[in-house]
């Protein structure tokens, strides 16, 4: 089968849907598949105007134009996006969306007057735009659209179920269960509940609301109560080093910035507990690694994270930061909790290994072929 995906952002650049796009594409060129994907960001060399690499099997055709602050957007980017599937003709297109996703969403209406087969996955939660989405489509050849419809969580998926009022599967992220598979630990029976969180330091993912939650509970144990690690890099990062100086956490909240895939494994096996406070999180990759790693995971109610978090089973989901709070000390003073549940996480992985995913992926390409027929 000859795959496209479509995405304004990927590899050089680091995040949610560039590293599950990559993955994605990469284990469908390992299993045989012919898989291109069109993007608007730059190589690291800057290559672009529809350069193509090959880079894990896959190849990626470069689209975007050089433009302030490397923004992944191209004036001519319908005209490339045309000719790339005139081409490739491909089998089926998959568009990746976001909230804001212009290249995707042009590559989804090209998709569309061509009469290719399509699937649309949005990576993202769409709170606050349902309303106005909802109109748009209501009025426009969106709302007759034959493409397969779906979401990275349920959580997700209700949002774009609500916007277009038709079928919306979930195809949820996928990782590589072994890879991030429990290391050894040592418990610590004596010392600091270790925390830790991995996101991209930007005001949505709450690394702010961190540190001071993290403070709160801090204050209610005694030393040494809680140790936090925070993984990641971001616009944030100054507000966020302020708020451990406002805080007085110097001595608790170490600031690690961006790691290698190999580093955070080797920090996971040195925490306890992963806290995800965002409050809009589709789904929650980093979690997710977390999970297979062993830890438990602490996060936010309504969202993805939910996919594979159960209350009191493999963490705790809480209704906001206060009760986080309360979670961390609960831990931190209950370490036959903390340990019994390390223990069924570390001895039951998760069912979001690249084989399910995978199979997930080929029933909504299937989906859309089918519905490009019936159009």
């Amino acid at each position: 089968m000859l795959i496209t995906h479509v995405s304004d952002c990927f590899a050089p650049r680091t995040g949610g849907i560039e590293s599950q796009v990559g993955d994605l594409a990469a284990r469908q060129a390992a299993a045989g598949h012919e898989v291109h994907v069109l993007t608007a960001t730059l190589g690291e060399a800057g290559e672009r105007g529809g350069v193509v690499d090959l880079e894990n099997g896959v190849h990626v055709h470069r689209l975007g134009a050089r433009l302030p602050f490397d923004l992944p957007v191209n004036p001519v980017g319908p005209r490339l996006l045309r000719d790339a599937y005139r081409s490739l003709r491909p089998d089926v297109v998959h568009v990746h969306a976001g909230v804001l996703s212009p290249f995707a969403f042009d590559g989804a209406r090209i998709a569309q007057d061509l009469g290719l087969p399509m699937a649309i996955t949005w990576h993202c939660m769409l709170d606050g735009v349902v309303g106005p989405l909802r109109t748009v489509v209501g009025h426009s050849r969106w709302n007759r659209t034959s493409a397969a419809l779906s979401a990275v969580s349920t959580e997700a998926a209700s949002r774009v179920r609500e916007v277009f009022a038709a079928e919306v599967s979930v195809l949820p992220n996928g990782i590589d269960l072994a890879a991030w598979g429990p290391a050894q630990r040592t418990p610590v029976a004596d010392g600091p509940l270790r925390l830790v969180s991995t996101m991209r330091l930007a005001p949505r993912k709450r690394g702010v609301q961190l540190v001071e939650l993290v403070g709160t509970a801090a204050r209610r144990l005694a030393p040494p109560g809680v140790r936090l690690s925070i993984i990641g890099s971001g616009p944030a990062q100054a507000r966020i080093a302020a708020a451990v100086s406002a805080q007085r956490l110097g001595d608790i909240v170490e600031l690690r910035g961006r790691l290698t895939r190999q580093q955070v494994r080797a920090a996971y096996a040195d925490a306890d507990v992963f806290l995800a406070p965002a409050e809009l999180e589709a789904f929650g990759i980093a979690a997710l690694e977390a999970r297979t790693a062993g830890l438990v995971v602490v996060a936010r109610r309504g969202t993805g994270v939910a996919e594979f978090v159960e209350d009191g089973v493999d963490g705790f989901l809480v209704s906001d930061d206060d009760a986080m709070a309360d979670v961390i000390v609960r831990l931190a003073s209950e370490r036959s909790l903390l340990d019994a549940i390390v223990a069924h996480n570390r001895s039951t992985a998760p069912a979001f290994g690249w084989d399910r995913v995978l199979a997930v992926a080929d029933a909504e390409y299937a989906r859309a072929r089918s519905l490009a027929r019936i159009a």
